[in-house]
């Protein structure tokens, strides 16, 4: 079977009789900016409380393929979305070396803390936000700088962590899980006995009452293990195939009996795997534009715009 790499690799190397569906592939990144929307009633969420959630995933900053003005242009577009809540699901850092610049952690984190919303903004991180570190990946620990960047400017950033929130007197938990394929590159220089650094259940052991719980998880894998105590999970890392043809990700392989590619699949609990907003191995989408995902909880059927 063709390997995601392999796949994005040829679609980004298309043939020059192909020119103009690659000159459209290649400009998706830093032209078309779309906004995406879920109106959900998940079962274990309140029919009678609604609540706005602005999705922000897999930025991967660079030049010119997601530079700072376009970061900039992002956050205005969140921000006038108005949600009660904005999540940042990780991959903040370049996922290919088809660049003119790495933009250093702490000036996207800069342009990042312009996102404002009443009940805070509140990341976790991504397998790329690791793996740039070669140093933490030969210890096999440590702290990413894309990390450090964020709380920095005052963004918190949960790893296995959960916070009880509140909305118009009504609770619900935010619950983070740690990147389930953190050290996966460290297995050239070490061996290491667990590739993430993703707990669920002691993430899940913080939550102290039945309020509703919304997972943040980088990586959508884990939703076949997210019980039906969660209402919601929200997933980044595809990027919906970063190319998407008929409603199908090829690049995006079938794990569990699923292709957990893009889009809102119904588990044991709703998840909801966003398209993101950069690319990865090649500067290349085609069929699914960067997007910002808006979520809205409590509504009275399901829907997507």
């Amino acid at each position: 079977m063709i390997s995601r790499r392999q796949f994005l690799y040829s679609a980004g190397g298309l043939t020059a009789t192909s020119a103009s569906t690659a000159a459209y592939g290649v400009s998706e990144p830093v032209v078309r900016l779309a906004l995406t929307r879920y109106d959900l009633s998940p079962r274990r969420w309140p029919a009678d409380f609604p609540l706005k959630i602005a999705v922000i995933a897999d930025i991967h900053a660079c030049d010119p393929w997601m530079s700072l003005d376009r970061i900039s242009e992002i956050v205005d577009r969140t921000n006038a979305l108005n949600a009660d809540i904005i999540v940042m699901l990780g991959d903040y850092v370049a996922g290919l070396r088809h660049v003119t610049r790495f933009i250093p952690a702490s000036e996207w984190a800069a342009v990042l803390a312009g996102l404002k919303a009443p009940l805070g903004v509140h990341a976790i991180l991504g397998n790329h936000d690791y793996w740039e570190d070669k140093a933490l990946q030969r210890r096999g620990e440590g702290t990413p700088p894309a990390r450090r960047a964020l709380e920095h400017v005052g963004i918190p950033v949960y790893e296995n962590d959960a916070v009880r929130l509140v909305k118009d007197g009504r609770p619900f938990w935010l619950a983070g899980l740690g990147d389930q394929l953190a050290y996966m590159p460290a297995r050239r220089f070490r061996h290491v006995a667990q590739v993430g650094v993703d707990d669920l259940g002691a993430t899940l052991a913080q939550v102290t009452d039945d309020a509703p719980v919304i997972l943040l998880a980088h990586e959508p894998d884990i939703a076949v293990r997210v019980p039906s105590r969660v209402a919601l999970q929200l997933s980044g890392h595809t990027h919906g195939g970063q190319v998407r043809l008929l409603g199908w990700s090829p690049a995006v392989p079938v794990k569990h009996g699923m292709r957990l590619a893009y889009g809102h699949l119904k588990l044991k609990t709703d998840v909801i795997v966003s398209g993101g907003l950069g690319c990865s191995i090649m500067p290349f989408r085609l069929g699914v534009p960067p997007e910002i995902v808006q979520v809205t909880l409590g509504a009275r059927g399901p829907a997507m715009s």
